[in-house]
Formats: C-alpha cells, sequence, structure tokens
C-alpha cells in the first residue's frame, strides 16, 4: 500500500489511542489522486493495518486492490464530501464520548468559547438524525459542514474535515475536548456567549494564526 494508506492507518491508531473513538467505531479516509481510501466496515482499529483500506473512486465504485474488505458503512457521506468539496483532502468520523454525549440533543455547540472556530465558522452545528450509511445522512452533514470544518451527527457523534488527516484529527480532537468544556459549564449554569463581533474576530485572527491559518 501507498503512504496515503499508511497514514490512514497511523491516524486510525491514533483516534482510539486517544479515546476519540473504540473497537470498531468511526472510521477515517483521505482523497488519494481521483479516488479515496477508507478504512473497512467492522473491523477493530487496533486490528488495522494500511493493506486493510478500501478504494473508492468519486462516484462511489469500490476499486478492487490487494483485499476483498468492504468499506465502512459510512462510505456515502465521505463519497460526497470529497465530490463536493474539492478543498477537503481527509474526513474523521468519531464516536468521542463528549461529543456524542451532546450531538443527543441535536443540538449545535454556541460560541461559548474562541476556539469553536476551528471549525471555520461562530458554531458546531448538528446534522439531524438519519439511519447510518443512509443518503439522508449524507445530505445531512454535507448541509451542515457548508462553511464549516465539523459538525455533530444527532444521537450518533462528531464528523471533521481537513486539509489533509492531520488537519481532519486535530479539529477531531479540539471539538472533543470542547464539548467536555460545555458540559462541565452547563452543570453550573449557562455560560456566557460570545457575540457576532467577537466570533468574527476570533475568525478574522485565524486566519493567519498557527496550525489553524487558512491555506
Amino acid at each position: 500500500m501507498n503512504a496515503v494508506a499508511n497514514k490512514l492507518h497511523e491516524i486510525s491508531l491514533r483516534l482510539s489511542t486517544k479515546g476519540l473513538n473504540h473497537g470498531a467505531t468511526g472510521n477515517c479516509s483521505c482523497r488519494d489522486g481521483d479516488s479515496f481510501l477508507i478504512t473497512p466496515s467492522g473491523i477493530n482499529n487496533d486490528d488495522l493495518n494500511p493493506n486493510m483500506m478500501v478504494r473508492i473512486d468519486l462516484s462511489g465504485n469500490i476499486i478492487p486492490e490487494n483485499n476483498n474488505l468492504q468499506p465502512s458503512s459510512e462510505w456515502r457521506f465521505h463519497q460526497a464530501i470529497f465530490s463536493e468539496k474539492p478543498e477537503v483532502g481527509a474526513v474523521v468520523h468519531t464516536h468521542s464520548p463528549f461529543a456524542s454525549t451532546l450531538s443527543l440533543f441535536g443540538k449545535e455547540i454556541p460560541p461559548f468559547h474562541y476556539m469553536i472556530a476551528v471549525t471555520g465558522g461562530d458554531s458546531v452545528r448538528c446534522a439531524p438524525y438519519a439511519l447510518f450509511g443512509t443518503q439522508k445522512l449524507s445530505d445531512g452533514i454535507i448541509s451542515s459542514l457548508s462553511q464549516r470544518k465539523a459538525c455533530l451527527l444527532a444521537n450518533h457523534g462528531l464528523v471533521s474535515v481537513g486539509k489533509d488527516l492531520e488537519e481532519a484529527f486535530r479539529i477531531a480532537e479540539e471539538i472533543e475536548h470542547l464539548s467536555q468544556l460545555y458540559i462541565q459549564a452547563k452543570k453550573i449554569g449557562e455560560p456566557t456567549l460570545l457575540t457576532k463581533k467577537e466570533m468574527d474576530e476570533v475568525l478574522d485572527r485565524f486566519g493567519s494564526y498557527g496550525q489553524w491559518a487558512k491555506n
């Protein structure tokens, strides 16, 4: 397998090690030329190896290579993201505990903390509930990712995207941390939200700040 498969394997293991996924939950993918590689269906993340990654073209057709594995059951929304967002190079989907907890309420995460700006906007939207692996779920994700790099999936988990797997991973990790903070804050009361003007200032600053800078 190529370097993309190796990186996909590395990120899958990091998602598990960091507690963002467990067992066979979640999935991730990476663009590779005119197709993308995605983690296979139903295999424990700790048991994956680079040769298990499945290649799919941007029309949704599996490209046979050196294994007979089926792609993640969520391949449809990965394919839609790559097809409709040419700037996206990688997709990470997690069942991380705190983001998944917030997804149970079907509501967006508001701008209670300036780091919400890592999503590219002033909130983390929540795509409406739909059965996993369906076109309805895919459509909801595409809508919720408009001008965003992450969204919750109602009663499900989180999706993040980036120019590469490192960015998509960092965003998923940051949103999980923010989700934990938000849950803790709500136990005390209603956190003070930043205004649109304040968030616009943060987003403008993020345009040239460190690893979150726009390319």
